[in-house]
């Protein structure tokens, strides 16, 4: 009975903690402005191909398959965990065991599983301690950065190491059940049947307090953690654009005046809306991105395939995609605390724009959207690149030398080229006709 409080008290604890981490996570989230999404039908069908199949990361054959059986891996044996908090609950062992074949079914795969994410892991860390992989530095990529993923991965293993020898263990004090539920591990728990019960039971239940405790732990560490994709990457994916990845969204209220100058008519046929809050073109901080640029960012698992693909970077540019959304999450998380606290007036005389992202980086983008292509969660880099460029152009006239050249060429004569409409086929004058 004590245990069952005590586990109630820290389970009612931890998610008490991630809940309000996620509600602030949410707050800040109303502070950016609203966003479109594509059809229901096209999203479903994208966040099955692209977050449950695994299809872009499975382009790389052998580390790709790792991550995608790491992905499979966490949403079977999260069955398994939930199994856990109900058995604390409710102080019965397997809980879950009335759902019969499905049960055993899903035993099965989590023992294989353990296995699996256990071994991947160890090739993950090694890759990351040992190997010197391009793609895992960069001038974005802080110390803090490689022990955030070395610390996640460290608790992922204890994760998989006191889940294994719980099997064990459960498989030692009944080997029959332990055979028909974890195949695998009760071949290693068939050693330790000559063990006393009380031992057995002693060891099972250190592990399994510390398997639950990680799991609480690990949790309440994520929204604060570049590993928040475990929560954020399937979402991101399922709200993310289903437009081909070259067209560039549009300002409505431009559009609007565009039309409006082609067709005056226009003007007299559309009702009369009231003047609100004057909007500002493009991005200069992040109260002026959309949510879904947020929370692309909070779905950046940091991995460099967008930055190892990039011409820019790959030419030696100063532009780093994956920069991009790291300084949107850091800026969000520096100023939006103060804007809830202080009201939307307040300032702090900064701004992610040159503060934390350089014109010489956004003007390096070519939107070839190669880092979109390559991104296995979806993030559009290129239309926060874009969205600050049109900033830069429309409220400051802050363009490179030779785009201005170009808005007057177009201002001037209607066309990019230095030559007035009347002259335009002066070029044809000297040529000869049979």
């Amino acid at each position: 009975m004590i245990k069952q409080i005590v586990f109630i008290t820290a389970t009612i604890l931890s998610f008490g903690i991630l809940g309000y981490s996620l509600l602030r996570i949410y707050s800040f989230l109303k502070l950016t402005k609203s966003h479109k999404s594509g059809p229901l039908g096209k999203r479903i069908s994208k966040t099955l191909f692209v977050a449950l199949f695994q299809t872009k990361i499975l382009r790389r054959p052998v580390i790709g398959v790792l991550h995608a059986l790491v992905f499979w891996g966490f949403i079977v044996i999260l069955f398994g965990s939930l199994e856990i908090i109900i058995d604390g609950f409710t102080g019965i062992e397997k809980s879950l065991s009335s759902l019969g074949f499905v049960y055993h079914v899903i035993s099965i795969s989590g023992d294989v599983f353990s296995w699996i994410i256990l071994i991947a892991i160890c090739v993950f860390f090694v890759r990351r301690v040992f190997l010197s992989v391009k793609r895992f530095e960069g001038i974005e990529m802080k110390r803090r950065s490689h022990s955030d993923a070395n610390f996640a991965l460290s608790l992922i293993f204890i994760l998989m190491v006191t889940l294994i020898w719980m099997n064990i263990l459960s498989s030692a004090m009944n080997l029959e059940e332990g055979k028909l539920l974890y195949p695998i591990n009760a071949l290693f728990g068939q050693f330790f049947t000559s063990l006393d019960h009380t031992i057995l039971l002693r060891a099972y239940e250190i592990n399994w307090w510390t398997h639950i405790g990680v799991i609480f732990l690990f949790m309440n560490i994520l929204p604060y953690s570049k590993h928040f994709h475990v929560f954020m990457s399937v979402p991101n994916v399922f709200f993310s654009r289903t437009e081909p990845l070259g067209k560039l969204p549009n300002m409505d209220n431009i559009t609007k005046e565009v039309k409006l100058m082609m067709d005056p008519n226009l003007a007299f046929a559309a009702p009369t809306e009231p003047v609100s809050e004057i909007e500002r073109f493009g991005v200069k901080d992040v109260e002026d991105v959309t949510w879904k640029n947020y929370m692309d960012s909070l779905a950046c698992t940091q991995c460099g395939r967008c930055t190892a693909s990039c011409p820019a970077n790959i030419t030696g540019k100063m532009l780093s995609p994956r920069k991009i959304m790291i300084d949107l999450r850091a800026r969000m998380k520096e100023k939006a605390p103060h804007i809830l606290k202080e009201g939307k007036g307040y300032n702090d005389n900064k701004s992610l724009l040159r503060d934390y992202i350089t014109t010489e980086e956004l003007w390096a983008c070519t939107t070839c959207n190669a880092c979109a292509q390559e991104c296995p969660v979806n993030i559009n880099h290129p239309e926060m690149i874009v969205f600050m460029r049109r900033f830069l152009v429309m409220e400051e006239s802050a363009a490179p030398t030779g785009l201005n050249v170009m808005f007057t060429n177009i201002e001037n004569n209607g066309a990019p080229w230095p030559f007035s409409p009347e002259d335009r086929l002066l070029w044809a004058n000297d040529l000869t006709t049979n």
